[in-house]
């Protein structure tokens, strides 16, 4: 298996034979680009009938295996038996078949729609970044013991993915860890399971902006490839392609769990704001598993809802980005969408890195085929089953009441983004998994608003925003964040 730049500058260069190894421990390419599969490995009925009986590890490294053919098979199997444990994923210890590590739970089946909620908050930090994050950890560690080396890793967070990726590289022999975000923008509990860790590897920077200020910085360092090198800087923020693929595991799960013929088909809505969660169900569709819709659900940050009723894609600034009660997709520039486009352009790399530019100078393109735009492939985007919604406060919080009125479930903010989505775009005769993001404890603010009451905490959570706090401020400057970035890592 081999890995290709969606900006690859020619031919030539988009042949790169370029492993999974090769890619793991970076982020963007040198191009600027991100990386895919030179072609997306194909799943038979054959193997998604045997898979049907396997633990959720097991599953994982036969997916696994697809993407990752340079790392042995006995070593690729020992990972993934590491990584999803009972142990690790609180929810599951009960379960002796270790099949509930992402278990499925319908909320409504009546005349002939059903709608399914997928969890995915059982891992250590409780949101869905856990499932892969933590099998990024266990490579990562993997790699560096391979080559005696140091990873410095740098990443930018509106939420969820920077405390996940910190307890899943906390203590890692060679691993630092340094952590954007945006300062005073995300939940209590969010920001106290991030600012509270006290290991020395790891690195908590608030920025004075909003995530794509962070993103963007991200993306600067990695662009800066003397410094990148020099710093050894690697991410793990969804570009980073390992997690895409980890991602890409709990759409097999799902399905599996939902039907029991290869003929029937389900679809997913999916909470989205940077397209990582989402991008995952676009490439184990590619790969031949039965989807029929794949439904992206904004909050009032809509630039993904925008384009896919539109076909146009249009950035806002950061004055134009909303502080919302889901911040894990108070997100204005999608970065794996980039994948998608990719794709959705026939795998035409030139074009790819023009639209992109475009985005960069123009903020940015317009694919609705109407004069003056910059193409006319909206045309083909239900060829790959895309839909979208949007969903706004009032939303989350009469959602959030319903749900738990009806089910007895309490759900978080971003998942009720999902359910309500999910109410509009369910059909007949194709179940609806909606992808849980996090437990509700990480947003009790919203909880406390919408039910009177707070929302219940597991055990080791009820007094985290007491504890102690160590990060640094900082502003939205990129030639400060390299000297702070070296001054720490002695490179």
């Amino acid at each position: 298996m081999h890995y290709v730049s969606t900006r690859a500058a020619s031919p030539a260069a988009s042949q790169s034979p370029h492993s999974f190894s090769d890619i793991l421990l970076g982020g963007l390419a040198a191009d600027g680009g991100l990386f895919l599969p030179a072609e997306y490995p194909q799943v038979t009925g054959a193997e998604l009938d045997a898979w049907r009986k396997l633990s959720y590890a097991d599953l994982a490294f036969e997916i696994l295996r697809k993407f990752a053919t340079d790392i042995p098979e006995a070593d690729l199997r020992a990972l993934a038996a590491k990584t999803y444990t009972p142990e690790v994923y609180r929810n599951a210890r009960h379960d002796e078949s270790a099949l509930a590590i992402t278990p499925l739970r319908v909320l409504e089946d009546s005349n002939g729609k059903k709608l399914v909620l997928q969890a995915l908050s059982n891992g250590p930090t409780l949101a869905f970044k856990d499932m892969a994050m933590q099998l990024l950890g266990n490579l990562f560690e993997y790699a560096l013991a391979k080559q005696d080396a140091q990873l410095n890793i740098f990443g930018a967070t509106s939420g969820d993915t920077g405390s996940a990726a910190e307890y899943a590289m906390r203590g890692k022999k060679g691993i630092r860890v340094f952590m954007l975000s945006p300062h005073k923008k995300m939940s209590a509990f969010q920001t106290a399971q991030m600012f509270s860790l006290q290991d020395p590897n790891i690195f908590n920077i608030a920025v004075e902006g909003v995530f794509d200020d962070c993103q963007d910085m991200v993306k600067a360092v990695s662009n800066d490839l003397e410094f990148k090198a020099r710093q050894k800087i690697g991410t793990v923020n969804s570009i980073n392609w390992a997690r895409v693929v980890a991602q890409v595991v709990y759409y097999f799960r799902g399905y599996l769990a939902a039907t029991t013929s290869n003929e029937q088909k389900v679809s997913f809505t999916v909470p989205s704001g940077n397209f990582g969660n989402i991008c995952a169900g676009h490439i184990a569709r590619m790969m031949g598993l039965p989807i029929d819709k794949l439904v992206a659900a904004t909050n009032e940050n809509d630039v993904l809802d925008e384009f896919f009723r539109t076909g146009v894609y249009r950035v806002r600034k950061s004055s134009e980005t909303y502080h919302t009660s889901s911040p894990s997709m108070d997100i204005s520039k999608a970065s794996n969408f980039e994948r998608f486009v990719y794709d959705l352009v026939g795998r035409d790399a030139a074009r790819t890195r023009a639209l992109f530019q475009k985005v960069e100078t123009h903020g940015g393109f317009d694919l609705s085929g109407k004069p003056g735009s910059d193409g006319d492939e909206f045309k083909l985007v239900a060829n790959y089953g895309f839909k979208s919604g949007k969903s706004t406060h009032e939303d989350r919080l009469a959602t959030i009441r319903d749900v738990a009125d009806d089910y007895g479930i309490v759900i978080d903010t971003h998942t009720a983004d999902g359910i309500k989505v999910a109410r509009e775009q369910v059909e007949e005769g194709v179940p609806m998994i909606v992808l849980e993001t996090a437990l509700a404890a990480k947003f009790n603010e919203t909880i406390l608003d919408a039910l009177g009451e707070d929302a219940e905490r597991p055990a080791g959570f009820e007094n985290i925003e007491a504890l102690p706090q160590r990060f640094v401020v900082m502003p939205a400057d990129v030639e400060k964040m390299k000297a702070y970035i070296a001054a720490n890592t002695g490179l």
